[in-house]
């Protein structure tokens, strides 16, 4: 019985590897893959009923608290406040170009109209589909739509927990079948795009709940996870949208953004991301404002302005989006700090977003001082330590520089190319700038 138990598995892997080494992007999928990697900042939303204990979108997990009980929260949520137009305003405003929202996370809520299960939003007393509302605002704002989905589930029988790294103790003793849940997946992945009209991209999380923690020499799935049939399936019902998928691992065939967590390409501060930045695929990074996805009612460690800027200007400098978390409130409201800072980022990209919208990451990796972003035969100097005295480009690939100024006023910058070297000598910087921009014109 085992040996045929591990020779259907086995065939059901190489199935599914061939059906994603078949995967050749739509040419308006190419397209969709240049417009994300021009877009360069984003918001992410987490938020649900995950929110209402206010600890954070892993209380399921970290409180052991069980299915029975859990599903209490869906009848507590009821959030009166949500204001899908405010929300995409919002992120309009701080200079975002693309929202990703939660759609259903590892505690399996389905915040839309869902036929394939009863824990959704139109069972809670607000009864009203939130995917369908911010849809329709992107749509009408001019901002793409990504939907976050979740691969694991820390509810339903028939995903495989048994073999999973969390949710152990939801108190599940039934053991579903796997091939049910693959097909649950499928299903509400086809409602999602078809009912919404264009998604800019699904943004897939949990694929880790089945591997060897991050940095292990071996990450390989306990299961099969159908990611080619599921893939398939996303490009068939539309061509353009992208697929991108929290891993923690090298992009696999059939997606179409590499993504980082908590990281900035290729760094691995947070001890998640050891995979090496793809030189195919747009990148993309995400980071919350204070320590919390969702909301924390204790969390108040917010990051400053500057914290922000350089994050946003760094990942820029390594060619990667910046993904913005906030985690509203459970009734809907977004919280006073993740709002100022915000409009604090919309403010500052009023004046440097030519700086950070389609350019591409600089010639050298970002550095101490700062970082370099490019387009259009300039090169955009980011420099984000204060009161740098000279700045040295070594191994510039221009011969010449024939003009230097900072963006903000078009004052002059002293700055020259001397065999393969470009000197920068700033001048005195304001304290209240995060970041002071030179641009660079070169010559041949």
């Amino acid at each position: 019985m085992k040996k045929l138990v591990i020779t259907v598995f086995a065939v059901g892997i190489v199935f599914s590897v061939i059906a994603q080494q078949s995967y050749t992007p739509a040419p308006e999928n190419l397209k969709a893959r240049e417009w994300f990697a021009n877009a360069k900042f984003g918001l992410f939303i987490h938020w649900g009923p995950f929110s209402i204990p206010g600890s954070g979108e892993w209380v399921m997990n970290d409180r052991n608290i069980t299915v029975k009980n859990y599903t209490r929260l869906m009848h507590f949520f009821n959030p009166i406040e949500f204001n899908a137009q405010q929300w995409v305003s919002m992120a309009k405003g701080a200079g975002m170009k693309y929202i990703t929202l939660i759609t259903r996370h590892h505690d399996g809520f389905s915040m839309w109209n869902t036929k394939y299960s009863d824990f959704n939003i139109m069972n809670s007393p607000y009864k009203k589909d939130v995917v369908k509302m911010m849809a329709d605002e992107c749509h009408k704002q001019g901002i793409k739509l990504f939907l976050y989905y979740s691969l694991l589930d820390w509810r339903r029988d028939d995903y495989q927990y048994s073999t999973g790294r969390t949710g152990q103790g939801t108190g599940r003793t039934v053991h579903g079948k796997w091939e049910d849940y693959v097909q649950f997946m499928k299903n509400q992945l086809t409602e999602l795009l078809t009912n919404y009209g264009e998604i800019g991209g699904i943004w897939f999380d949990g694929y880790w709940d089945q591997t060897a923690p991050e940095g292990a020499a071996d990450r390989s799935p306990r299961l099969d996870w159908h990611l080619g049939e599921i893939y398939a399936l996303i490009h068939k019902l539309q061509p353009q949208c992208l697929i991108g998928n929290n891993h923690h691992l090298t992009p696999f065939p059939g997606e179409d953004f590499q993504m980082f967590e908590r990281d900035l390409p290729g760094e691995n501060k947070s001890g998640l991301s050891y995979q090496k930045p793809s030189d195919q695929l747009p990148l993309e990074t995400c980071e919350t404002i204070n320590n919390s996805w969702g909301f924390n009612i204790t969390d108040t460690s917010y990051k400053t302005h500057k914290q922000l800027i350089d994050y946003l200007v760094r990942a820029s400098g390594y060619g990667a989006n910046f993904l913005l978390n906030i985690g509203p409130t459970p009734n809907g409201e977004v919280q006073p700090e993740f709002k100022e800072r915000l409009a604090y980022m919309g403010t500052w990209l009023k004046t440097y977003g030519e700086s950070i919208y389609h350019t591409r990451g600089g010639y050298m990796r970002p550095a101490d001082w700062g970082c370099l972003t490019e387009k259009d035969g300039k090169i955009f100097v980011h420099v984000l330590k204060a009161n740098t005295a000279i700045i040295t480009l070594k191994n510039f690939p221009y011969k010449t520089i024939t003009k230097a100024w900072l963006l903000k006023d078009k004052s002059n910058i002293n700055a020259q190319v001397s065999n393969g070297v470009a000197s920068i000598t700033p001048t005195v910087w304001d304290s209240n700038e995060p970041d002071e921009v030179i641009v660079l014109e070169t010559g041949n």
